[in-house]
């Protein structure tokens, strides 16, 4: 399959949005002082479940983002996954 430049770099920057959110996300989830995240000092139930959606996040966002590197460079290496047309 081969994607376009404009869907390539929109997954590219999906993938670097999805870092940019969810790193600011888990720093304020770090040092949450409302009691939620932590519970005299010990993580709580919603620190794990938030935890765990950013951490699902950053994978699902790199994913993202490579295949956008790899449409990028597909696109300019002038290849693509589709076999070549026998004569």
């Amino acid at each position: 399959m081969r994607l376009s430049r404009r869907v390539s770099w929109f997954l590219v920057a999906f993938g670097v949005w999805s870092w940019c959110i969810w790193i600011t996300f888990v720093k304020n989830l770090w040092a949450d002082g409302s009691g939620l995240a932590f519970d005299h000092g010990h993580p709580t139930a919603y620190f794990w479940v938030h935890l765990l959606l950013a951490v699902v996040s950053f994978l699902l966002g790199t994913a993202i983002g490579v295949l956008g590197l790899r449409g990028l460079r597909a696109l300019r290496n002038g290849t693509s996954d589709r076999p070549a047309a026998s004569a």
